[in-house]
């Protein structure tokens, strides 16, 4: 029988994240003359300021701050001890699968013959390029169980966007109008938007209290205006539908489409394959399912997978390899939606996410869905008398919990969290107050039982300290704020003092 942790148990396992003196802004630190980088004699004619930069940017000294380049190491450095990361810290950020990226997979994407391609080049010099993209994308397709894959997409949603794009470009081929799009009401926020920038109208399909989609109310809801159902498969309540295949028929009978959101592929990664249920379109997310880095806005990759018949449709150019074995970008598809992204798409993801499927293999594909499954339903069990599970498993590789203490919310736990060097999993959502929990195949059982510990005493500090508990974090550089004088009171650019 496991004891669990006490608050100052929790206290003393945090080894990443500590009270710390305030650090000092570098405008702060600036001292006159100092500088980060000597450089030599001007060995070129010099050049009118105004000209190059502007008038604006040109008249009088910035106020620029003055530091040297040890101390503006150490700035960041301390700037950076302060952050969590994910190679520091535990996070259990459900739906969104903040996992660890192999360290391989950076060192393949770096390679010179890869990172410093120009995408102008021709064809015969990037062959080797080519031809990784290709088998990337051949891999893709037989992982979806899909016959074609397009890796454009810069992300999951601009992948989503793409695929109801090449539905659309479907149905319009067809002479059809069809302006519906359906959704579980347990769909990423992401599914709404997509069909908005699609030019189609979104209605949310109920979920039956066990968490699963009301098929007999999608059978009433679907009609010849439907062009697609977007389902999350497995759920982001962490539940895998077993009724996909009666989904998919409903929808086909009618002409729509079945469109699901691949964000939890890691959850049937090499065990069973979307096409082979019934979908006709899927995004992937690199990072979730290929532990590829986290986009956040910015380079990630979201590669779409399709049906035969809407293979016609993808955008253009596509990879392909010509009978004399090699490789180059075929830009002859007359009904192609396009280009969605500059140049190939996001070729330096991409790359992770081929170094990633080819240091597993088949059989370490397999291993990654039964690691990420095992991992979730074991925190369930052992978190299931202290929080409420609202939704019977087994799971798939999230579920969520809800506290039901007195006086304590999700916000709470998740501020106690920090002390433990935690993150917080991902709190009220897809229903009010909970925590999503999703601890990924890349965590040992040491850490998912360090987890443990501290939700447990979390939950007996609720009970028995919760104005300690409410007033956490203790442990962090910065202690909890007043968020809506944070908001009225915004201070975010540095004035001088003088």
């Amino acid at each position: 029988m496991t004891t669990a942790a006490t608050p100052t148990m929790m206290a003393k396992e945090n080894m990443s994240i500590q009270p710390q003196s305030p650090t000092p802004l570098l405008f702060e630190q600036s001292v006159s003359g100092a500088s980060a980088v000597a450089l030599p004699a001007l060995d070129v004619p010099p050049v009118d300021r105004s000209q190059m930069l502007g008038a604006m940017l040109a008249e009088g000294d910035r106020p620029l701050p003055e530091v040297g380049e040890l101390d503006l190491v150490r700035h960041y450095t301390r700037l950076a001890h302060r952050c969590f990361s994910i190679d520091e810290n535990f996070y259990p950020l459900g739906s969104c699968t903040m996992k660890y990226n192999p360290r391989i997979n950076e060192r393949v994407a770096a390679m010179p013959g890869l990172a410093a391609l120009h995408p102008y080049q021709n064809d015969a010099d990037v062959q080797g390029m080519l031809e990784l993209l290709f088998r990337l994308r051949t891999d893709l397709a037989e992982i979806a169980g899909l016959p074609e894959v397009t890796l454009q997409p810069a992300a999951g949603a601009h992948g989503e966007m793409t695929g109801l794009m090449i539905i659309n470009a479907y149905h319009r081929d067809r002479g059809e109008v069809r302006p519906k799009v359906l959704a579980p009401d347990t769909a990423h926020g992401t599914n709404p938007a997509s069909c908005t920038m699609c030019g189609k109208t979104y209605s949310q399909v109920p979920s039956l209290a066990g968490g699963h989609m009301d098929v007999d109310a999608l059978a009433k809801m679907v009609d010849e205006e439907t062009a697609a159902l977007m389902i999350t498969n497995p759920s982001t309540v962490g539940l895998f539908d077993s009724k996909f295949s009666e989904i998919a028929k409903i929808l086909h009978d009618k002409g729509a489409m079945l469109y699901m959101d691949g964000a939890n592929m890691n959850a049937m990664l090499g065990v069973t394959r979307p096409g082979d249920f019934g979908v006709d379109v899927m995004h992937y997310n690199t990072h979730k399912t290929f532990s590829t880095p986290h986009g956040c806005g910015g380079p990630g990759a979201g590669p779409v997978a399709v049906a035969e018949h809407l293979r016609p449709y993808l955008p253009k150019p596509q990879v392909v390899q010509h009978e004399d074995g090699t490789f180059a970008w075929d830009y002859d598809s007359p009904k192609s939606i396009g280009k969605v992204r500059s140049f190939y798409g996001q070729t330096g993801v991409l790359v992770r996410a081929y170094a990633y499927i080819r240091s597993l293999g088949n059989d370490g594909l397999v291993d990654v869905a039964r690691k990420a499954v095992l991992n979730a339903n074991y925190l369930a069990v052992r978190l299931k008398d202290a929080y409420k599970l609202p939704f019977d498993g087994p799971y798939a590789h999230e579920f969520i919990a809800v506290p039901e203490f007195e006086g304590v919310n999700e916000v709470d736990i998740a501020k106690r969290l920090l002390d433990s060097g935690i993150h917080p999993p991902t709190m009220s959502w897809p229903i009010a107050h909970c925590l999503m929990i999703e601890p990924t195949e890349t965590e040992s059982k040491a850490t998912l039982d360090r987890f443990v510990d501290a939700m447990l005493a979390i939950a007996d500090e609720a009970k028995n300290d919760p104005n300690h508990l409410k007033n956490a974090p203790h442990n962090t550089p910065i202690q909890r704020m007043d968020v809506v004088a944070a908001n009225r009171k915004l201070d975010v650019r540095w004035k001088p003092t003088s």
